[in-house]
C-alpha cells in the first residue's frame, strides 16, 4: 500500500522585530533619496514639500492600523489578496495579483536593482549605467542592468534557501538602513545652515510650478491646478511609501500573526514616516529650494550629503542608498511570492507556484517572479511602468479599506482580535483622500493614470483564460 509525501507547511520563524524590519525594509528604497526633486519642481515650495510628505504618511499610517483588522481576521498567506477575495470574490482578488504580478511587485524589484547599481557605480564607475554590456538587437543592456539581474538572481537564490536566509538579510540591512539615516538627519541638522532655512520658509506656502532649471512656471495655481500638482507631487512620496502592506502576504510564516501583523505595520510605517519627513527637513535645511528641484539626475541626497560630509559625502550616500535597495529588494522579493502562492492555491495561477520546496518556501513563485523582474530591468520599462501604479495602487487599497466595512456586514459574528484603530472615521477619512487622489491624478496627470487601468482591465480576460486552463470547477467570482 502507497502513502502519500505529506506536503511541506510553512514554518512559522518570524517574529515582531522580523515584521517590523521587513515593513520598514520594504518601504526604504532609494526614493527618499531621490524623489523630492520631483515633488519640490511640482509644489514649488518648502512648506507644501513637508505637507505632501506629512499627507503621504498619515495615509499610510491610517492604511496600515486599518489593515490591522483584516490581519488578524486572515492570518494567512497572501495578505491583501486574501483580503480582497473575502470581501469581494475573487475576480477583484485576482485583478490586484494579477497587476502585483505584471508591475506592482515585479516593476519594483526591477527599479530597486537598478537603483542599487547606479549608486554603486559611484564607487566602481565601470557599473555605470552609460556603459553598454552588449546588445540584443536595437536594445542596449547596460553594466547597471547586468548588476540589477545579478542582485535580483541572488536574493532569489537566497529566499529560496527558507525563511530564515531571508530574514536574516532583512533585519541586518534594515537596521543599518534605519541607523544611517538616522546618522544623516542627525549630522544634517548639525549643518543646518540658518540663511537656508530662512529663505526657504519665506513665502513657503506659494504653491507653483517650477521646471527642471529651477525656474517657475505658473505663478500660482488656481485651486483646482493646485489640487491637481499636489496629487501629481504625490506620485512619487506614495511610491516610496508603498510596500508597507509586504508584512501581510507572509502571515503564514509570522509567530501569533493576529497580534504581530498588526503591530508590525504599526510600528514599521510610524518609524519610516518620522525618517522621511525628518530627511525632508534637513534637505530644506542645508539646500536651497533651488538645488532641491534641479539636484543632478534628482539625487537630492547626494547634494545635500556634500554640503553635511563634504567630498566624502557622495561615497556615504552611495553605500547608504547600496545598503538600502539591497534590503529593500530582499524584502520585496521575500514576500511577494507568497502572493502567486495563495493565488495557485484557487486555482488562478501556475500550479507549480502552490508548492512548498524542502525548505518550505514557494521556490517556483520566486523563480517565476525573478524572470519577470529580470525581464523588466532588460526592458528598461520599469519606470514607465510604475509611474502607472500608483493610481492602481491606491485603488487597491481603497477596496481594500473599504472591505471592512464589508466584512462587518458580511460577517458580524467573524473574530476579530483586533479592529481597525479609528473605526469608522479613520478608514473613511482614507478612503475619501484616495478617492480624491485618483480623481485629481486622472484629471491632471492621465499619463501617471491610464496605463496603470489599462494593465488592470487586462486581468479580466486572463481572469477567465485562468479559470478554464488553471483552475478547477470551485473557481468561480463569488
Amino acid at each position: 500500500m502507497q502513502t502519500e509525501t505529506p506536503q511541506p507547511e510553512m514554518k512559522r520563524e518570524l517574529s515582531l522585530l522580523d515584521g517590523t524590519m521587513l515593513v520598514v525594509g520594504s518601504m526604504i528604497g532609494s526614493g527618499i533619496f531621490i524623489v523630492s526633486a520631483d515633488i519640490t519642481r511640482n509644489v514649488g515650495s518648502a512648506g507644501w514639500l513637508i505637507v505632501v510628505w506629512l499627507l503621504t504618511g498619515f495615509m499610510t499610517l491610517t492604511a496600515a492600523v486599518s489593515y490591522g483588522e483584516l490581519s488578524a481576521m486572515f492570518p494567512k498567506a497572501g495578505g491583501q489578496y486574501v483580503y480582497l477575495k473575502e470581501a469581494y470574490g475573487k475576480l477583484i482578488a485576482f485583478l490586484y495579483g494579477w497587476s502585483f504580478f505584471a508591475v506592482i511587485q515585479t516593476g519594483t524589484i526591477a527599479a530597486v536593482g537598478v537603483a542599487f547599481a547606479k549608486f554603486a557605480a559611484y564607487l566602481f564607475p565601470a557599473l555605470s549605467e552609460d556603459l553598454v554590456l552588449f546588445n540584443i538587437g536595437s536594445l542596449k543592456i547596460s553594466h547597471a542592468q547586468g548588476v540589477s539581474i545579478i542582485i535580483i538572481v541572488l536574493l532569489t537564490f537566497i529566499n529560496t534557501r527558507g525563511v530564515k536566509s531571508g530574514k536574516w538579510i532583512q533585519t541586518i540591512f534594515t537596521l543599518t538602513k534605519i541607523l544611517s539615516l538616522f546618522g544623516l538627519i542627525v549630522f544634517g541638522l548639525i549643518a543646518l545652515k540658518g540663511d537656508v532655512w530662512h529663505t526657504n520658509w519665506t513665502n513657503a506656502w506659494n504653491l507653483h510650478g517650477l521646471d527642471k532649471n529651477g525656474n517657475a512656471t505658473v505663478a500660482a495655481y488656481t485651486m483646482s491646478a493646485a489640487l491637481g500638482a499636489i496629487a501629481a507631487a504625490m506620485v512619487g512620496s506614495i511610491f516610496s511609501s508603498d510596500a508597507w502592506n509586504n508584512v501581510t502576504f507572509i502571515a503564514g510564516e509570522m509567530t501569533n500573526p493576529k497580534r504581530n501583523i498588526g503591530l508590525s505595520l504599526f510600528f514599521g510605517t510610524l518609524i519610516v514616516t518620522l525618517i522621511y519627513v525628518s530627511a525632508n527637513v534637513v534637505y530644506i535645511g542645508v539646500l536651497p529650494l533651488h538645488d532641491i528641484a534641479t539636484a543632478a539626475k534628482d539625487r537630492v541626497a547626494v547634494s545635500a550629503s556634500h554640503v553635511i560630509f563634504g567630498d566624502i559625502g557622495t561615497a556615504i550616500i552611495a553605500i547608504m542608498i547600496m545598503i538600502s535597495t539591497f534590503g529593500c529588494n530582499n524584502g520585496l522579493i521575500m514576500a511577494g511570492a507568497r502572493v502567486y502562492y495563495t493565488m495557485a492555491k484557487d486555482g488562478l495561477f501556475f500550479k507549480r507556484t502552490g508548492d512548498l520546496n524542502k525548505f518550505a518556501v514557494p521556490e517556483f513563485g520566486l523563480w517565476v517572479q525573478c524572470i519577470v523582474a529580470c525581464a523588466l530591468s532588460l526592458s528598461g520599462s520599469y519606470g514607465n511602468l510604475l509611474d502607472m501604479i500608483s493610481l492602481v495602487v491606491v485603488i487597491f487599497y481603497i477596496l481594500t479599506i473599504l472591505g471592512i466595512y464589508i466584512l462587518r456586514v458580511k460577517r458580524p459574528d467573524a473574530e476579530r482580535p483586533y479592529k481597525a484603530f479609528g473605526y469608522p472615521v479613520l478608514p473613511a477619512l482614507y478612503i475619501l483622500m484616495g478617492v480624491a487622489f485618483c480623481v485629481l491624478l486622472l484629471l491632471y496627470k492621465p499619463e501617471y493614470a491610464k496605463g496603470g487601468l489599462i494593465i488592470v482591465l487586462l486581468g479580466i480576460p486572463i481572469y477567465f483564460l485562468a479559470k478554464r486552463f488553471l483552475g478547477n470547477e470551485e473557481v468561480s467570482t463569488t
